[in-house]
């Protein structure tokens, strides 16, 4: 049978913890290329996305992670990985756009040397800001923007801004949906893998205001999630029975079949070790993870608290 001309050999993609999971990376890249045979032949990494700590700027959640982001910029550089600042706040005003931690994070990755870096983002505010100072950079709509009606997440797709677009996880299945996208519309969505949050909430936009309201330093109370089960926070296995969640499986035998290529992990809130699952389940073959697990842990690279 002829193959689709859509057909795509390669998932790409976009993890997560720039700056939170910096030494991970420093430990995990080195061995990702050094013994390739230790990971799948059908993917590779896309980009590396995140945002430090006290960065007005940032979204989804509360940045962390003190590294200089000189060498964070030099690592991305050195294996060829996009980086992307986490700047989809939602709540930004005018003032805002003359923050100084974050007009220099947009300055050094713009020099992108090897490769080109970008930003997630919510705000046109913004966007049309960075366009103006920092044309280098490219643009990613957030998933951030909650959004669940197809229409609205295609008119955002059809944006020129946009690199990338990434839907709401609950448009993950939304097969009938997706086949009727061109080639090149497919090129730009994104599709965020292992969400955990409910697929049924609906106050998803008022967490994500909430987190911006941190990120600008406004005092005010945490959020509370009212979801069943939300007590017990993040679980990979809660995720993966997600009717929203994309496995390995989904990804070789769907999306890449219908020509989607880009595939996002969340978790820069969530701890390096289960960064490192994300990493051994979405890219690891079965008979090396063990290897990998090793390599990081007597790297002493891992914090398991």
């Amino acid at each position: 049978m002829e193959r689709d001309k859509g057909h795509k050999d390669t998932a790409y993609y976009h993890l997560p913890g720039l700056f939170e999971y910096y030494e991970l990376y420093q430990a995990f890249l080195p061995l990702f290329h050094k013994h390739r045979e230790y990971f799948y032949d059908w993917c590779e990494i896309g980009s590396i996305y995140g945002a430090p700590a006290d960065c007005i700027w940032g979204g989804g959640r509360v940045g962390a992670g003190e590294h200089d982001p000189r060498d964070i910029w030099a690592l991305m550089q050195e294996y060829r990985i996009s980086a992307r600042l986490t700047f989809s706040n939602a709540l930004l005003e005018k003032e805002h756009l003359s923050d100084k931690k974050c007009n220099a994070l947009c300055s050094l990755f713009e020099k992108s040397g090897a490769i080109r870096n970008g930003v997630i983002i919510y705000s046109d505010l913004l966007l049309d800001y960075l366009k103006l100072h920092y044309p280098g950079l490219y643009f990613v709509s957030t998933t951030t923007k909650v959004l669940t009606d197809f229409q609205q997440f295609m008119n955002e797709v059809n944006r020129d801004d946009f690199l990338y677009v990434v839907p709401d996880f609950r448009l993950n299945k939304a097969w009938d949906k997706w086949n009727t996208l061109t080639n090149s519309q497919k090129d730009k969505v994104e599709f965020l893998c292992n969400e955990c949050c409910w697929f049924g909430c609906k106050d998803r936009q008022r967490c994500y205001e909430a987190v911006s309201r941190k990120n600008l330093g406004n005092d005010c109370p945490d959020y509370r999630c009212t979801a069943p089960d939300a007590e017990n926070g993040y679980r990979f296995s809660k995720a993966m029975k997600n009717p929203g969640f994309i496995s390995i499986d989904n990804i070789r035998n769907i999306y890449l079949p219908m020509g989607f290529s880009n595939f996002k992990i969340e978790g820069r809130g969530l701890g390096s070790a289960l960064i490192l699952e994300f990493l051994l389940y979405y890219m690891t073959k079965p008979e090396y993870q063990l290897h990998v697990r090793e390599e990081i842990y007597l790297d002493n690279m891992l914090d398991l608290v």
